[in-house]
């Protein structure tokens, strides 16, 4: 008989290993307190970028300083009514950000990186109903050299990390060659090759359709109150109604990952590491993804409108979207794009990233055996979602733990 598990989340990670566990033979069942991809899933910029997949705690980051991240216009910004929980976060998160650390982690990802894109393709040779699009021209564009030296020496720790990463430097005009969208006041670029990207949202629900077009059940509006580890199974329970038992549970619930892992020994704290984008129309929409690292600003196309996104703002999850963000990104992008209209913006969107202090996610087992985790991604959710939700499903299914997975104990 195939064992019945339950799947806390119905975003990239819980619905890529739903659709894994099927493809071991496993009865899944999603809950979601919202809906299909309602949280980080929908409005991020969509890249299957493994090159890039780094920890976010880098030494860079350490440089903003205390007045900047305190400005509403800073790409990295925490308000000053800081909760204890939030400052406990952000001392570990400054610890993990030395070369060092950074170092450490980046070589721990390296193979589940080395999965991200097998584990897109399984998903649409296992007949998902979606596309991921090449991305023949994704660059990296700056003002100066100087500004680009920071990505070319990254990229150096990247590939000596043991990551992959093919790249070519041009100057500014080279790069309005292969992408005329660039201003004029770009001076320098990177090309990056092999990488992807996709439409979050459309790419989401297809898996979703996919889990249900073989037999799971997705149930949403869902919000699982309480799992209870029990002899031989495990009791999920969600709000005004009763336990419902299985014999697995996996959290992938995102930023509420903690609410639910923590009476299952996982301490580390998960924090909302919030991004803001919208969409807006173009004179000539970019063939590929383009970014502005400086100014961390992420521009995708989908169909003929390029979302911008951007921001990393340390805030709780449910806190109403900001407009001083939304304004920040526009006057950050405004002065680099050609031809787009930033004042017909359309599907202003906030949505919490998971992040954690080391920048590794949490993956596998909690110290009860039938209760797992999947989350902490950062900003790789989308990119790793299916390399997770792939090598879980195989711990869970076998009971073997790929070693792919060790760094990312959650009870680290």
């Amino acid at each position: 008989m195939a064992r019945r598990v339950a799947v806390v989340g119905a975003g990239m990670v819980g619905l890529s290993t739903a659709w894994f566990l099927q493809e071991h033979g496993e009865d899944v069942t999603v809950f979601d307190r919202r809906d299909v991809a309602a949280g980080a899933s929908w409005g991020n910029a969509g890249w299957l970028t493994p090159g890039l997949a780094t920890p976010l705690p880098e030494p860079a980051v350490l440089s903003y300083g205390v007045r900047a991240v305190l400005s509403p216009s800073s790409p990295v910004y925490v308000p000053p009514s800081a909760n204890p929980r939030l400052l406990r976060f952000l001392a570990g998160f400054a610890r993990n950000s030395t070369a060092a650390r950074w170092r450490r982690a980046m070589e721990a990802l390296v193979p589940i990186n080395g999965r991200a894109l097998p584990g897109f393709d399984a998903l649409l040779d296992g007949g998902v109903r979606a596309e991921t699009n090449e991305a023949g021209s994704f660059l990296a564009a700056y003002r100066t050299e100087q500004e680009r030296r920071v990505l070319l020496e990254e990229i150096e720790h990247i590939r000596s990390a043991g990551q992959e990463l093919e790249y070519e430097v041009l100057t500014g005009d080279e790069a309005r060659v292969v992408e005329p969208a660039l201003s004029d006041e770009i001076g320098a670029a990177i090309l990056l090759r092999g990488q992807r990207f996709v439409n979050p949202g459309v790419f989401v629900h297809a898996l979703a359709d996919s889990v249900r077009d073989r037999g799971g059940k997705i149930r949403v509006g869902a919000d699982v109150t309480d799992v209870r580890d029990e002899p031989g199974g495990v009791a999920v329970r969600t709000g005004g109604s009763d336990f419902e038992a299985f014999d697995a549970v996996v959290l992938a619930s995102g930023v509420w990952l903690g609410d639910l892992a923590r009476r299952f020994g996982v301490g580390a704290l998960v924090q909302a590491g919030r991004g803001y984008s919208f969409s807006v129309p173009m004179e000539r929409v970019p063939d590929g993804p383009v970014y502005f690292p400086a100014q961390r600003v992420a521009c995708t196309p989908l169909g003929d409108r390029l979302r911008v996104a951007g921001m990393m703002e340390f805030r709780r999850p449910e806190a109403p979207l900001d407009p001083r963000r939304i304004r920040a990104i526009v006057e950050a992008a405004r002065p680099l794009l050609r031809g787009a209209d930033l004042g017909a913006r359309e599907d202003e969107w906030v949505g919490s990233r998971p992040c954690t202090r080391d920048g590794l996610p949490l993956i596998g087992a909690t110290r009860s055996p039938r209760v797992f985790a999947a989350g902490g991604h950062g900003m790789w959710g989308i990119t790793l979602g299916p390399a997770t939700g792939s090598l879980l499903a195989e711990m869970i299914a076998t009971g073997r733990r790929p070693s792919e997975l060790d760094p990312f104990d959650p009870l680290r």
